[in-house]
Formats: C-alpha cells, structure tokens, sequence
C-alpha cells in the first residue's frame, strides 16, 4: 500500500494540497485516485519498476498526481525546469531515458519543439492540447477509477545539477526496491523532517518553482508526514504574507530572494497580516547576507532555519538562536557527523578557519551512492574515497560550525537558481564581435548575484549597441536567466601565461565594497 493510500485511508477528507488561498484543494482521498489511475495507465503503456517519466509543468493541479503516481510505481522522475530552451529540454528528456515525457499545455510551443525527434522518449503525452502530443485525459478515460494496483514499489526522483561546462547532469540513486509505502522509506522522511520540527499536523508553505529541488522533496516529504502543503502558484511577497495569515501556516521554506521581496515590502503592508502561526522558516539555496537575515529574525521571530546541502547529499543545520553566535555560518552538521575540510592534496585541515575544500561522508554502502547518471568521470572527480564534495570551499571554526567563503566552480546564484558561466562563456566565445570573454556574477540587492559578460570585442569603440546584441545573442540560444544583464567591455582579462583565467581576480573589481565573494 503506497503512502497515500495510507494517508487516504487514515484521513480521506484531510486537504494533501491546497493552491494558493484555497482556490483549489486536493484531497488525500482525491490525490490516491488520481495517482492511482496514472499508475495505471503508465503500466498499460509498458512502463516497468526502473523506467524513467519527465515533466514539464508549472505549478499546476496535476503536478503531485504525477509525482505520486511515480513514487508508487518504482518509476524515476525528472521535473523540468520550464525556462530551458528547446535544446536543452530535449537533451534532458532524453538523457534521462525517460519513457514518457509529460508537459503542460502552458508550454505547448516548447514541449511541441523539444519532443520532436526525440530518440528515448517513444510517449509524449500532453495535460491539454500539444502538438505531436496525446491528450492524457484521452488515456485516462479508459482507466477505472476504484481499479486496485498491485505490486507496488517506491520510486525515486532523478533530478539535474547544473553542470560546469555544457549540459547539466543527472543525480541518479539507486531505488530502494521497497514496497510503496514501507514504513522504512518514510522513517527516514520523518527523521529529515523531524529535524526541521515539521509533523503531520503542519500546514507547509511552498513558495518556489516545483521542478527545484528542494521545494520538490520538503512538500512531497509532508504529504509522507500526513501534513497539508500550501503551493504559491507563482511568488508575490504581499501574497505570500496573507497566505501565512489566512491558511494558518505553521512551516514553509524560502530563499534570499524572497526574503529581499518581503523586506521591500512598506511597513504598512508588512505589519497588516497576523504571522504568529508561523513555527518554522527554513531558508537555503544560495548564501543569505548577513544583514538580510539578521532582518528577518527581528521581524519573524527565532523561526528562521538554514541548511546547506545539495541535490547530491549533505548537509548542515543552523538554527536562529545559534546563527546569532554565529552570524554568517551554515551551521553543523544535520545529522551528527563529521565534516571534513581537505587540502588541495586531500589532506584533513585540523586548524580551525584555514579555508579548503568541504566534505561528507558518502553512505558506507556503495550501492546506495549517487552518480551522475551516464558521466562517471565526473561522478569519480567528486569521491576521494569514502568522502563526497558538493565542489564548495569553506573552513569550520573552532566550535564546529561551517562557513562557505567560495562556490564551486565560481557559480552565480541568482534568485536561489544555480548558473554556471562556463555554458554562456562558451556560446559568446562563437560571436564574431568577441575575442575574450568572462561571466561572472555581481552584486545584486534584490536577486543577490546577477550575471554579467566581461568582453574583449574585436570592433573598436564597442558601446550600448553591441552589448544589446550580444545579450539578445544569448537569449535566442539559451534559457533567459542564464544569460548577462549586463556586458562590460575591457581590453584584456585577467589571464595566467598557461591561459588559464584569474576569475576571483575578476570578480574582486565588482564586490569590492561587499567585503566577500559568496
């Protein structure tokens, strides 16, 4: 029996998902049939235990149908982040071997182009009217809705890790094999959770993108707890204030970003709404300013949580009350182990706040262990034995608590979204108008970091007519938030004589008065 039928059981009528201010509400009893019926139709499809699906939805009422009808499937599924372009969707569905690729009929013209000629995907089914696509509604009519399913098994999600040159990758589990539902699949929910101080009675703010990571894991995690989750169909700082007032919201999870909004908030509108229900405000995703947080403790209240981790593993927990000792760190780590600062030969950093590359230790069995699906190069690079690195830089201080100072690879984090400059230092390189280029991310109070190009040019005089191009240069060939807001143009950079470029040097003109580069 699958976590929801468990829960459907327990409390049918209980609301599994609420959007927005109640509009519409699912309930547990509701998202059991229809997960169910899905789960259905995909084994009439030919879908086995192992097999992949994709999606490509907004936050939209069938989004946890979906997701749940995987998760009880022993299928693997793949959210798609809807701002990629053609290409890069395209290169997703099919890298991750889905069998199915599902898209939304909001983003019909890009799901239409992306799902041509696509080599591993043979489904393309479509919520509304796609071209090239069938209908699922279509499908579903034919499958009966109290039809009981056997077998069942706990899936996985694979999700994809920006990658530092070219195409992101896929972080791949292994499936636990367990039946759906097994209590030890949600134990080890309940332990993650717990530590946060989410319980099944918690009603879960989620205000970000569902394809993201986190928010993916933290509001499906409450539907294991037996909680209700409040989805934002998109964010509105003002909206998401009365949301905490009127659906009585106990937990939620946020980025930087979104707290920048809130504070930009006037003082009439941040004092209009009663927020005393609120327990628990974790907060990750990209490195919160000192001062930002600092704000929102004195306005919220010792709720804020913070936790660095990744779509591979970790992580670090710090709570208000010791972040206030600690101002600036990460915190320790979640679940009582060992951090490890390593030196560039591997060596273990004993003195407190001496900078070096930031390890975990990796599960003690290696079946259990995440690779990225189809690049074991990349997968090797991130091991040095029985530790794993998220390819961050950081120094612990003498009471164990972490602190980031560096990223890997100098990503931009921008709005909590990852950006690697390597992908659009590439394509800009193909411009005929430019010799040299370097993106990096600046200063930006609202986003946090924004993305900038950094240009040798080959024309004399360059100004505001070719920086426009190139930036429209970029946004026809890749998703919009990667490419620069922004263009400088300089006669030389920064270069060693075996060419390799000095990037931090770089960055130092632009956070100059920000007195850090994280």
């Amino acid at each position: 029996m699958s976590t929801i039928s468990i829960r459907a059981e327990q409390h049918p009528d209980k609301p599994a998902v609420v959007f927005d201010n109640g509009e519409i509400t699912i309930s547990y009893g509701e998202l059991e049939q229809r997960s169910r019926r899905l789960a259905h139709l995909f084994r009439s499809l030919g879908l086995e235990p192992g097999d992949g699906i994709a999606l490509m939805m907004a936050n939209e009422d069938p989004f946890y149908d979906v997701y749940w009808s995987a998760m009880r499937s022993g299928l693997y599924f793949t959210p798609i982040n809807w701002h990629l372009q053609e290409a890069e969707v395209r290169y997703i569905v099919d890298n991750c071997d889905a069998k199915v690729f599902l898209a939304s009929e909001r983003f019909a013209k890009l799901a239409s182009a992306a799902g041509a000629d696509l080599p591993s995907a043979n489904l393309l089914l479509s919520f509304g009217e796609i071209e090239g696509f069938r209908p699922i509604d279509d499908l579903l009519a034919e499958i009966p809705e109290d039809a009981p399913l056997e077998n069942q098994l706990e899936g996985g999600t694979m999700l994809y890790s920006s990658g530092t040159t070219g195409y992101p990758k896929g972080v791949r589990a292994p499936l636990s094999g367990l039946p759906a539902g097994d209590p030890l699949a949600t134990l080890a929910v309940q332990g993650l959770m717990g530590m946060f101080g989410f319980n099944e009675d918690d009603r879960y703010l989620s205000p970000a993108p569902l394809y993201h990571a986190a928010p993916l894991a933290f509001s499906t995690a409450q539907h294991r707890l037996g909680a209700t989750t409040i989805v934002m169909r998109g964010f509105d700082a003002e909206q998401a204030l009365r949301l905490i007032q009127d659906q009585k919201i106990t937990t939620s999870q946020w980025v930087p970003t979104h707290f920048r909004r809130l504070l930009h908030l006037p003082d009439e509108v941040r004092t209009r709404y009663d927020l005393s229900s609120l327990r628990v405000a974790v907060h990750a995703a990209a490195p919160c300013p000192v001062p930002v947080k600092q704000q929102m403790i004195d306005w919220w209240g010792p709720v804020v949580v913070e936790y660095y981790a990744g779509t591979e593993g970790g992580g670090t927990l710090i709570r208000s009350e010791e972040w206030l000792e600690h101002q600036g760190s990460v915190g320790r780590h979640w679940a009582g182990g060992t951090l490890h600062i390593l030196d560039e030969d591997g060596n273990e950093i004993e003195e407190p706040t001496r900078e070096g590359a930031i390890y975990f230790e990796a599960p003690s069995k290696q079946a259990a262990r995440f690779r990225y699906y189809k690049d074991d190069e990349k997968t090797a690079k991130t091991y040095r034995g029985d530790l794993f690195t998220l390819g961050d830089v950081g120094y612990l201080d003498a009471d164990g608590y972490l602190y980031l100072t560096d990223r890997k690879s100098h990503m931009i984090i921008s709005g909590g979204v990852n950006i690697y400059p390597q992908e659009v230092e590439n394509h800009l390189s193909t411009h005929p108008n430019v010799d040299d280029v370097a993106v990096i991310g600046v200063p930006h109070d609202e986003m946090g970091e924004e993305v900038k190009a950094v240009v040798v040019p080959r024309q004399a005089d360059p100004g505001a007519e070719l920086e426009q191009t190139l930036i429209d240069f970029c946004r026809e060939n890749l998703a919009h938030y990667k490419c620069p807001r922004s263009v400088d143009f300089v006669d030389e950079l920064p270069r060693l004589p075996t060419g390799k470029l000095l990037k931090r040097k770089l960055r130092e003109h632009y956070w100059a008065d920000h007195g850090s580069l994280v």
